[in-house]
């Protein structure tokens, strides 16, 4: 295996210097939980851990050398081959970590996609991720990387094989993307949509459309801007786009002007069947990962696909085989005493529009006229001032849904709870874990549960205990999964 960096290239890069003989290089860390043999290990500061404290555990563990700080060099080098970098600021290595980035990009044909957006970011990578890497090597984000350590970390692990590469770059202020998107200089940049995610930090949602139009800003010349046509703020967004470099702008949407049109979007509880056209193509195909909202941005994947020049056709394919990231709408067969019963894992995070989407898609599952639909949700943060009001409203979507229960977690779910008739209530509790025993009592046969919450409930603690006491078998799951389509 061709090494991922070598020592003159990391301190060209760099501008630091090598103590010691460092491993052959494969990869690259910033956390010994997760660190391979070889990983190159960057010795960041994070907010409360200093990277360099774990630096002696990263060798032991068989990183290929340890990035730090030059003052620190002497010190850890007994431990072994470290990168001794100048300390040009408060976070040397961090800096260290960009440089490589920034050559990694440079010595990169890939072409490049980047992808933001206020919902389905995650979702629409690793959609991208999947098709393209059914036609040739493509590296791509990890998880949620892509914030100010996540986006250069994930550029300093490309290898220069690449064939696509892609890029989540996500932000809560305004200002974020624009370092981040100079980095990856895409080729490609992908805006999913517009909401109120994050809007205690701003004055409005025009203002969250100006900070995601600065994705454009990075694009490289002659580059390509894809656009939702549906959102209110497609105006904005495109204006971003014509100050660019972009050499062209392709829309998507159920919006008859859109260059890449959804016609129709059948959905069911494990698929989602598209017609459309894609720059006047009819294209009919198969989502694996069921739900309106991942049609309508399989769409814009689709446009990314066709923007690069790759085969449509068999992009469209792939889609078929395409599955739910953990914690974003992961499917779990389960057993309930004598009969089946179904849960729907959107634990990983929420906003008013995710949370509207999945009750979309909670209210699709067939439950055989006998099980329930039932919502557990937790509160969603960063709404400021409107937060209250943006709990409470999702009262509408609840009905207009036919959930039938709703369990919340969280003092500002508790306006929902209190919105809703007392028949639709099933119990409120300040936090998931005060919330499992409930949740867990109340499911029987037939019923289908999806949890939803921010991050920080950590909601994922529910969906962990409805697994432990009703999960079926791995081996028996896809068959129970199938009957319910």
């Amino acid at each position: 295996m061709t090494d991922l960096w070598t020592p003159a290239a990391l301190e060209s890069a760099t501008g630091g210097t090598l103590h010691g003989a460092p491993r052959p290089i494969g990869g690259a860390s910033i956390d010994t939980r997760t660190l391979e043999p070889g990983d190159l290990f960057f010795a960041i500061r994070g907010e409360a851990r200093d990277g360099h404290d774990f630096v002696r555990a990263a060798l032991e563990k068989g990183a290929g050398a340890a990035v730090v700080a030059q003052s620190r060099a002497e010190e850890l080098s007994a431990y072994g081959p470290v990168l001794a970098v100048p300390e040009t600021s408060d976070d040397p290595v961090l800096d260290a970590m960009r440089a490589i980035g920034t050559a990694a990009r440079a010595r990169t044909s890939a072409a490049i996609v980047a992808v933001t957006g206020s919902v389905g970011k995650t979702g629409t990578k690793e959609a991208l991720r999947h098709v393209f890497g059914a036609q040739g090597e493509t590296h791509a984000s990890v998880a949620s990387y892509n914030n100010h350590w996540g986006v250069p970390l994930t550029l300093a692990r490309m290898p220069e094989s690449a064939r696509f590469g892609v890029f989540e770059i996500g932000m809560n202020h305004a200002a974020e993307i624009l370092p981040l998107v100079a980095q990856v200089r895409p080729d490609v940049a992908l805006i999913t949509t517009v909401e109120p995610v994050h809007i205690e930090h701003f004055p409005s949602l025009s203002a969250i459309a100006d900070a995601k139009g600065e994705i454009f800003s990075g694009l490289a010349p002659g580059g390509v801007a894809v656009i939702n046509r549906d959102n209110p703020n497609f105006s904005r967004m495109l204006a971003h786009a014509h100050a660019s470099k972009a050499g062209r702008v392709i829309t998507f949407g159920e919006h008859e002007s859109a260059d890449v049109r959804a016609h129709r979007i059948l959905t069911r509880p494990d698929i989602s069947v598209v017609d459309a056209t894609v720059m006047g193509l009819a294209v009919t195909y198969q989502l694996g990962t069921p739900g309106r909202h991942v049609a309508m941005n399989s769409l814009g994947v689709l446009a990314c696909v066709h923007a690069l020049g790759a085969d449509l056709a068999r992009a469209a394919l792939s889609l078929a085989g395409l599955k739910p990231p953990v914690g974003r709408g992961e499917r779990t067969a389960l057993r309930i005493a004598d009969g089946d019963a179904y849960l729907v894992d959107e634990s990983y995070n929420a906003n008013p529009a995710s949370i509207r989407a999945s009750l979309a898609t909670l209210s699709g599952i067939d439950t055989g006229g006998k099980g329930r639909r039932i919502a557990v949700l937790g509160d969603m943060k960063e709404l400021g001032e409107a937060g209250e009001r943006l709990h409470r409203e999702l009262a509408d979507a609840v009905r207009a849904n036919g959930i039938d229960l709703v369990f919340t977690a969280g003092p500002l779910m508790r306006h929902l709870f209190e919105a809703l008739p007392m028949e639709s209530r099933g119990t409120a509790a300040p936090t998931a874990d005060e919330l499992i025993d409930a949740v867990v009592a109340t499911l029987r046969p037939g019923d289908a549960v999806m949890v939803k919450g921010s991050n920080s409930m950590r909601m994922v603690r529910i969906v962990e205990a409805v697994k432990a006491r009703y999960a079926l078998p791995p081996d028996q799951r896809e068959a129970s999964l199938q009957a319910v389509r």
